[in-house]
C-alpha cells in the first residue's frame, strides 16, 4: 500500500472518538488503577510478593488486549527478577518505527493530602481525577493504544508501532536496559519516539519537553561518638553531626543563594534560553504561581526566563528525607551520635551523571571536619537528555495539532524533572525525532499530595498524538 500524499485525519472526528473512549472506557480504567498501590521496586522492595505490580499490569494489558485494532501483537515480557515490560506492536503500511513510551509503577505515597483525597484514593471532582500515577503516568498506555485507534477508525495509514510500557521508571529504570537489550531486534530503529511522562505549563495547549536534568541521589550521613550524650555535658566539646552536615553540604551549596558550585554547571544553548523566553511569554506569572507558596513567600529571584532555566537548565538541590532525628515529643537533651539526609541533586541535561555522582562522592567525604565519619552513598544517577534539533516536519506538525485540537501554538519548553529512557534513547538512536510531551499541568502535583490528572487535557493530548503519528508517514527533511 503506498502512503497518502496529504494527511487525512479528521479532526472533529479524531476528537469525538478519543473523547467517547476516554469518558467511557479509560477514565473508569484508571480510577481502578488508581486504587492499585503498585509503587516503583524503590520503594516496595516486595513488589513481588505483594503482587500491586501485577495486579497494575494485567489491568492495562487486559484493556490493551480488548481493542479492536487488527494485528495487535501484545506481550507481557518477564526477565529474570526484573520488573515487567508490557510490549505492544501494530503493523503498519510502513516498517519505519514509532515508539511510544510511558510507565505504569507509581511514587509512594507522600503526607499533606487533602482530608478527602488520598495516594489510593481516586476521586473524581470536575475535570480531574485525583489519586497517585493517574498522571504520572498510567494513562500513557491508555492514550497511546487510543491514538492509534482514532486513525484506524478513519483508515489512516501509519508507519509500524511499537508501545513499551515499563514498570521501574520511577527507581531510575535499571531495569529498562535489559529489556531494550532483550527486544532489541522486535524493536527495531524507530525514527520517531512519543513519551507521555513529561508536563505542562497549562492546560490550554501542545506543551513538547526539549530537555530534561540529569539527577544523582544518595544517603549522606555524619558521625561522631557511638551513642547519644547528655548534651549538658557534650555540647561544646563534641561538635553537633547536624552542624557537620551542614558544613560538608555548603561544599556543594551556598546557603544564602541556594547556587550549586560551578562544576556541576553546564553551559546553556542559546536556542534554549531562547525557548525558555517564549515560555515565559505564554504563561506569565503562572511560572511561579503554580506552586503552592504559603502568603508572603516568594519565589527564588529572576524573571520568568531566569526561573524556567532555573528549574530545566541548572543544577538544584534539594533534601527528601532524613534519619538520626527524633520526631519533636521524643527529642530530649542530647547530643545526637549521627544525622543522615537523603539528598536529590537535579544536575543540567548534558551534564555527565554518573561522573557527577563520583565526583559529589569525593566532594563531601574528602577531609571531614572534626575527623567525623562523613559518608555518601549514591543510590541513583539518572542521565539527562537534551533533544536534538527538531526537524521541520515535526514542528509543523505538533504546530497543527496543536491549533487542530486547543487552538493555540505549540510551546517548547525543558523539564526539571529525569525520564531515564529518553537519555538510553537519544544514545541508542541518534537519528531519533523525539515528541516528549505530557499532562502533569499547573497544580497536577505528580510526587507530592493531591496528584491529579486534568482529563480534557488528556482527551486533546490523544487527539494530538494521532495527528502526529498520521504525519509522521508523510514527513520529508
Amino acid at each position: 500500500m503506498s502512503a497518502p500524499t496529504t494527511p487525512t485525519l479528521d479532526p472533529s472526528a479524531a476528537l469525538d472518538f478519543v473523547s467517547g473512549v476516554w469518558d467511557a472506557e479509560i477514565v473508569p480504567q484508571l480510577v481502578d488503577y488508581v486504587r492499585i498501590p503498585n509503587k516503583s521496586p524503590a520503594y516496595d522492595p516486595k513488589w513481588q510478593e505483594n503482587g500491586h505490580m501485577e495486579r497494575a499490569v494485567e489491568l492495562i494489558a487486559g484493556w490493551c488486549r480488548s481493542r479492536s485494532l487488527p494485528g495487535l501483537q501484545l506481550e507481557v515480557v518477564r526477565l529474570e527478577g526484573r520488573t515487567p515490560v508490557i510490549y505492544m506492536e501494530l503493523p503498519g503500511v510502513s516498517e519505519d518505527t514509532v515508539l511510544l513510551y510511558g510507565h505504569l509503577d507509581k511514587q509512594p505515597e507522600m503526607t499533606g493530602w487533602r482530608e478527602d483525597l488520598g495516594p489510593w484514593k481516586p476521586v473524581l471532582e470536575g475535570d480531574k481525577l485525583y489519586g497517585r500515577g493517574g498522571a504520572d503516568d498510567g494513562y500513557a498506555a491508555f492514550a497511546s493504544l487510543t491514538a492509534l485507534e482514532a486513525l484506524h477508525r478513519q483508515g489512516v495509514p501509519h508507519a509500524r508501532c511499537v508501545i513499551l510500557i515499563e514498570a521501574c521508571e520511577e527507581s531510575g529504570s535499571y531495569d529498562l536496559p535489559y529489556y531494550i537489550d532483550h527486544l532489541a531486534e522486535r524493536i527495531g530503529e524507530p525514527s520517531l519516539v512519543v513519551c507521555l511522562d513529561s508536563g505542562a505549563g497549562n492546560f490550554e495547549q501542545l506543551w513538547v519537553t526539549t530537555s530534561l536534568r540529569g539527577i544523582i541521589t544518595g544517603d549522606l550521613s555524619v558521625e561522631l561518638v557511638s551513642e547519644g550524650v547528655h548534651s549538658g555535658d557534650a555540647s561544646g566539646v563534641v561538635a553537633d553531626s547536624f552542624r557537620v552536615l551542614r558544613r560538608v553540604l555548603s561544599r556543594l551549596e551556598d546557603e544564602e543563594s541556594g547556587r550549586i558550585v560551578e562544576e556541576f554547571h553546564a553551559p546553556i544553548p542559546e536556542g534554549r534560553v531562547e525557548q525558555a523566553h517564549l515560555a515565559s511569554e505564554a504563561l506569565g506569572d503562572e511560572v511561579y504561581r503554580k506552586f503552592p507558596f504559603l502568603e508572603g513567600v516568594q519565589p527564588l529571584p529572576g524573571d520568568g526566563p531566569e526561573l524556567i532555566l532555573g528549574r530545566t537548565w541548572r543544577p538544584a538541590l534539594s533534601i527528601t528525607g532524613a534519619a538520626g532525628l527524633p520526631g519533636l515529643s521524643d527529642a530530649g537533651n542530647v547530643c545526637r551520635p549521627h544525622t543522615a539526609l537523603k539528598l536529590s541533586l537535579r544536575v543540567p541535561p548534558s551534564v555527565d551523571a554518573a561522573a557527577a555522582s563520583e565526583r559529589l562522592k569525593q566532594l563531601l567525604e574528602q577531609e571531614p571536619p572534626y575527623g567525623a565519619r562523613v559518608r555518601f552513598d549514591p543510590e541513583q544517577s539518572g542521565q539527562g537528555w537534551n533533544a536534538p534539533a527538531l526537524a521541520p516536519w515535526l514542528g509543523e506538525s505538533a504546530e497543527r495539532a496543536s491549533q487542530a485540537f486547543f487552538g493555540r501554538s505549540t510551546i517548547y519548553m525543558g523539564e526539571g524533572g529525569s525520564i531515564p529512557f529518553m537519555g538510553m534513547l537519544g544514545e541508542k538512536f541518534p537519528a531519533a525525532q523525539f515528541l516528549i510531551t505530557g499532562v502533569l499541568g499547573p497544580g497536577s502535583n505528580a510526587h507530592g499530595p493531591n496528584e491529579f490528572l486534568h482529563i480534557p487535557m488528556g482527551k486533546r493530548l490523544t487527539a494530538c498524538v494521532s495527528m502526529v503519528v498520521a504525519e509522521h508517514l508523510l514527513r520529508q527533511g
